[in-house]
């Protein structure tokens, strides 16, 4: 029999779902920082990868996979399997991890087989399912089975949203914003495909995490919500022709601010063609900006420079958020292994609340800009 990875004492054995293509699949990145050591606690034994390992496997990628395969194969011992069933049954006292890294409409699926598969924390990729009730279903699902679920809401750990909060907190009367942008292009052809590609809509997408910090650290629920204030000279929407011919309607920008029955009050503005850019601002008691820590930065921008040249042709995105994702699968994986408390890591709750909270929102946004 083939050597397979095995865990140390202190580590979680993981097995990865949904690699997906090299330089392209946000699984394959974090296969990547697990196989150089990036995460101590995170022992990757197992990739589960369906379509590279079938259909996929003479079409666009599939020679990029198999070299892939063969690396970390030959390199790490990694097991290669096309579904979770086919994985070998975990091994006594071993803590199992499973990474769900796929399409968000196969995740209800895949959690269930993951639990059968004996893992004891699974982590599972923003927004986690595409409803509310599948969340809500999935969380009943995990506790049914003593099992405990981890969402990579990774700017729950990012370092401008933590140091905006820290000068926030010593502010009197202070307020944030937290600011999200991307580079899509302000015209109908490059919005409509961004549209389409996204037809859940910007504050599931997009605007979802910026969601999930609202529900992490300002109490934010719906039935929390005392009032939403809509910035209609900043917001936009429209009504776009897809690729398809289809079309669809979303937010190409919002801002909007939220105060809570518990008196809190926090602001946020994404803008699908605001630059390459995120930030958070506070600013004082009378509204003026008394501080802002941008992503990324100049520490994060040599790191990106670093890893342009190791992954040359990667999504850009991985690079800016390195640090961040390998945060969060670290605590992860230690909450595996030892138990250790997963600090400021978004629970299936929190993805309940942010889930509920944009289709609170999106609903009420659109009624103002019509307006």
């Amino acid at each position: 029999m083939t050597e397979v990875a095995t865990p140390s004492p202190n580590q979680a054995e993981v097995i990865l779902v949904g690699c997906g293509c090299p330089l392209r699949g946000m699984g394959w990145y974090h296969a990547v920082q697990m196989l150089g050591n990036e995460c101590p606690s995170a022992k990757l034994c197992y990739i589960v990868e369906p379509w590279f390992l079938g259909a996929g496997a003479s079409g666009p990628g599939g020679a990029e996979f198999a070299e892939f395969k063969s690396k970390a194969e030959a390199d790490n011992q990694v097991g290669f399997y096309t579904s979770l069933a086919d994985v070998p049954p975990v091994t006594d006292g071993v803590k199992r991890l499973a990474l769900i890294s796929g399409r968000t409409v196969d995740n209800p699926r895949l959690l269930g087989e993951a639990i059968a598969a004996g893992c004891s924390v699974i982590y599972l990729e923003k927004p986690g399912a595409t409803t509310v009730a599948e969340l809500e279903t999935m969380k009943k699902q995990a506790a049914d089975a003593n099992v405990e679920i981890c969402m990579g809401y990774n700017k729950n750990v990012c370092k401008y949203v933590r140091n905006a909060r820290e000068f926030a907190a010593s502010t009197e009367g202070s307020h944030v914003t937290f600011v999200s942008n991307n580079t899509y292009e302000n015209n109908a052809s490059s919005l409509g495909e961004c549209f389409e590609r996204n037809a859940e809509g910007m504050l599931k997408n997009m605007a979802i995490h910026e969601l999930a910090l609202l529900a992490s650290f300002y109490d934010v629920t719906v039935d929390n919500i005392e009032s939403v204030e809509v910035d209609k000279a900043f917001s936009s929407m429209q009504t776009l022709a897809g690729p398809s011919g289809k079309e669809f309607t979303d937010f190409d920008k919002v801002k909007f601010t939220i105060k809570t029955k518990t008196g809190k009050q926090v602001s946020v503005q994404a803008d699908r063609c605001g630059g390459a850019t995120s930030y958070a601002m506070v600013s004082d008691a009378d509204g003026n900006e008394v501080f802002r820590h941008c992503m990324p930065d100049e520490e994060d921008e040599a790191n990106v420079s670093v890893l342009e040249a190791k992954y040359p042709g990667a999504m850009p995105y991985f690079f800016s958020q390195d640090p961040d994702y390998t945060t969060v699968k670290e605590r992860v994986a230690k909450l595996c292994a030892t138990g250790e408390e997963a600090k400021d890591i978004a629970t299936i709750d929190i993805a309940i609340s942010a889930l509920q909270i944009a289709e609170y929102l999106t609903p009420m946004m659109q009624k103002e800009l019509k307006a």
